[in-house]
């Protein structure tokens, strides 16, 4: 490290945290003045309209809770090498120190900055903290990266054990004068005319504290029966921290060491279930690093010839949640209102766009990536291919959901659909799933007028299912 005398910068990115943030403490310990910085960068693309919303809130979090420390959050945008070679000149800081990304942007930025700036005498280091383990690391018997899961989850379930979270630090040293910084609401982050995230939050209040208190609450409550409960939409049965995760407000070591020694009043099964979405989490992550065009290539090349479907009108519908399968719908519109959806149903929307509609599964890709509030370029882009079959350890293509099934057996009360699709909210149960089914008698009563106030199936079930196992089947034979 450089002299105490000089300052250190702490680039932020995804990692939006103090606790357990590697780079920030090692910063500390190096003893000179810290200059915390964010960089809204122009290299990388701009972040999703719903990542967007979260972002600006957590920057603000994190800008209280460093002043709290007696530092502040410099705020900058444009080329990440030209703002740090500015805010160096500006303040004679002789480091830079920064936690890893993984998404190939970043790691190709990151890549050239380090040559760059430690060929001027720099000093720059990175660290861990965004995954377990590094994905470089994990490696199969053979050398190699991992293809399937379950093998994966098993290297790292009976590997060593992740790091112990680091506490955060007290107290920052601040340089004699602050460099100026850009303010947050001049970048308008946040939606106005219209604000379509006034419902977010609702459900959501980004950064690092409630980061924490999301942890602590699922573990006094829904870990417990974790491994049934999380596939029932209408219950509150899962952790909401993958926005948290997605920005690093919370370190996976810190979710990792919490759930430890839980199994005296937890089933095992259950803190199992849950350590598996975390470490799926890393997998996506592993399959990114080794195949970076994993949001706009077929892992699986087979799948190059398959014949997707050019339907705008279709996809509309089903962006809109106006498709006429009220699972689909709720999903969807879950989706519009608090930028998240339930982890069922997820699986049951993709599947309906890839193989009811036949449309390429990069447009809902897309989309997601626009409208979550936990857009995560790994998790996002392998979570589409496992469903389209083309991806690693993928579903297979020719498992195609009912979504009037999927809707009876995870919703069967219908208190998902009611939520979400308020229209059918006097439809009675028997019918709930598949309103097109319901006499004229029952729809009447319940204020339903097919096509005026919900609208009829834009696909029947049973023939989108025909159409996609012949387009299956056409690939498979050409293979």
């Amino acid at each position: 490290m450089p002299t105490k005398s000089s300052p250190v910068i702490v680039w932020f990115r995804k990692d939006l945290r103090l606790a357990d943030n590697l780079a920030l403490l090692a910063a500390v310990e190096h003893g000179g003045p810290v200059i915390p910085l964010y960089i809204r960068e122009t290299s990388s693309g701009p972040l999703g309209g719903a990542q967007e919303w979260w972002v600006h809130h957590s920057l603000a979090s994190l800008s209280a809770a460093l002043e709290k420390c007696g530092s502040r959050l410099l705020l900058r945008s444009g080329n990440a090498e030209e703002t740090l070679r500015r805010l160096i000149a500006e303040t004679g800081a002789d480091a830079v120190l920064w936690n890893r990304r993984y998404e190939p942007t970043g790691m190709a930025t990151d890549k050239t900055l380090k040559e760059a700036l430690g060929d001027d005498g720099l000093t720059v280091r990175s660290f861990a903290g965004h995954l377990l383990h590094e994905p470089s690391r994990v490696q199969t018997k053979s050398g190699g990266p991992y293809r399937v899961y379950t093998p994966f989850w098993r290297a790292l379930e009976g590997g060593e054990e992740p790091h112990t979270p680091a506490d955060a630090p007290q107290s920052l040293k601040a340089p004699e004068t602050w460099p100026k910084s850009e303010k947050l609401d001049d970048w308008k982050l946040l939606p106005v005319k219209p604000d379509w995230a006034r419902g977010f939050s609702e459900i959501w209040t980004p950064g690092e504290n409630a980061a924490r208190e999301k942890l602590d609450d699922f573990i006094d409550g829904a870990l417990k029966g974790y491994e049934e409960g999380r596939d029932f939409p209408a219950k509150d049965a899962t952790s909401l921290l993958a926005p948290h995760l997605a920005l690093g407000e919370i370190s996976p070591a810190a979710v990792w060491h919490a759930t430890k020694g839980l199994s005296r009043h937890i089933a095992s099964n259950d803190i199992s279930r849950f350590r598996k979405e975390l470490v799926w989490r890393e997998f996506c992550y592993h399959l990114l690093f080794h195949f970076p065009e994993l949001d706009e290539k077929n892992w699986n090349d087979s799948f190059d010839a398959f014949g997707w479907r050019d339907d705008d009108t279709s996809f509309n519908a089903w962006t809109r949640g106006m498709t006429g399968y009220p699972i689909v719908d709720a999903g969807m519109r879950q989706l519009w209102k608090h930028g998240t959806m339930h982890n069922r149903v997820r699986m049951i929307v993709a599947s309906f766009l890839i193989k009811h509609l036949l449309i390429d599964w990069r447009k809902g890709e897309k989309w997601f990536r626009d409208t979550l509030v936990d857009a995560d370029p790994a998790s996002n882009a392998a979570n589409w291919q496992w469903v389209a079959g083309s991806g690693a350890d993928a579903s297979p293509f020719f498992r195609i959901f009912n979504p009037i099934l999927q809707g009876e057996k995870f919703d069967a009360e219908g208190d998902y659909v009611r939520r979400f699709v308020p229209e059918l909210e006097k439809l009675e149960r028997k019918y709930i799933h598949k309103p097109f089914e319901a006499p004229k008698e029952v729809l009447k009563k319940a204020g339903i007028e097919l096509g005026k106030t919900y609208p009829l199936p834009i696909v029947d079930h049973g023939k989108a299912r025909e159409r996609a196992l012949a387009a299956y089947a056409a690939v498979k034979n050409n293979a």
